[in-house]
């Protein structure tokens, strides 16, 4: 029984909440990470997982157990990490969550550049809205726009994520464009279900905020369905300028109501605290803080040259 084999299976398995994600994650059969959980219960005399069809929950003793072992995987892994560094070669699994926002159309060249400088790491990458926790979830680095949430996380700002509300210039010709904020709720709205305000937003003119209750007629955790949604002359959506910025500087779409400015939410790279020195998190990390170092991100450059948006931002 290889025991550093075996603790690393139960920490896995204790995060994923499941013996197979874990085999997956491992890259092993589900029967290999069962066997090293099965020993490791053997060597301790107990059950560290109450297993049933539906779920995989820690026992008494798991949880107990899990958090030493959890340090010890890190710290492990961090070692081996700082001697690749002192070689020059860092290897091995890097397990990424991103916002499917930012990753269609803005990342796969970023992913080309950090392997071909670092050839030996293999990326996992896992692309959703949801926002997770990457010490519970087993991820290394999460990208996301709400703030981290536990002290046992770190957030590293990369860019501001501008919203607008826009519509293309069909419908808005055939529907009037919106000279205030209040003459939304004359039209089909399509927002966006994730962001914690729900139903409440706040527009900042140069004047005083003003605060509205919008009703949508279509919800959707997709930005990208919104966007279609708007060049099909469907509505009024309100778009991170990441995923409409091509579609407005084509003429597909036209932003709206832009003396209303909406406060700006910050993409960041949230990872462990644990992990502040780790080799792997830590060059992809770099590579993508270097790649917006710029001030700001290439899809809001042209809009604010040409007036479009407000080069200020809103802090939320």
């Amino acid at each position: 029984m290889d025991r550093f084999l075996s603790i690393e299976a139960f920490v896995r398995v204790a995060q994923a909440q499941s013996f197979a994600e874990a085999a997956r994650q491992l890259r092993l059969s589900k029967s290999v990470v069962t066997a090293r959980v099965q020993q490791l219960e053997d060597l301790l005399g107990g059950p560290l997982f109450h297993r049933t069809t539906r779920a995989v929950r820690l026992s008494e003793m798991g949880q107990a157990f899990f958090r030493d072992c959890h340090e010890l995987v890190s710290r492990t892994n961090e070692i081996v990490d700082q001697m690749r560094e002192v070689r020059g070669s860092p290897a091995g699994l890097l397990r990424v969550h991103a916002l499917t926002g930012f990753v269609l159309g803005h990342m796969a060249h970023l992913l080309r550049d950090f392997q071909e400088r670092y050839p030996e790491v293999m990326l996992d990458l896992f692309v959703s809205d949801a926002v997770i926790d990457p010490v519970r979830e087993g991820f290394d680095v999460a990208l996301q726009i709400f703030p981290a949430a536990s002290e046992e996380l770190v957030a590293r700002r990369l860019f501001p994520v501008r919203r607008v509300f826009c519509a293309s210039p069909e419908y808005l010709r055939r529907h009037g464009v919106p000279q205030h904020p209040r003459d939304l709720s004359s039209h089909r709205l399509g927002l966006y279900s994730g962001y914690p305000t729900r139903d409440r937003w706040v527009f900042h003119p140069q004047d005083e905020p003003i605060t509205l209750d919008l009703k949508p007629t279509l919800m959707s955790n997709s930005v990208h369905l919104l966007r279609d949604y708007g060049c099909e002359h469907a509505g009024v959506v309100c778009l991170p300028t990441l995923v409409a910025s091509d579609a407005i500087q084509q003429g597909q779409l036209q932003v709206v109501l832009a003396p209303y400015q909406l406060s700006s939410f910050w993409l960041s790279a949230v990872y462990p605290r644990t992990q502040l020195g780790a080799f792997k998190p830590k060059l992809f990390i770099e590579t993508l803080a270097h790649a917006f170092a710029g001030g700001e991100p290439p899809w809001d450059r042209e809009l604010i040259a040409r007036g479009l948006i407000p080069a200020g931002l809103i802090d939320s």
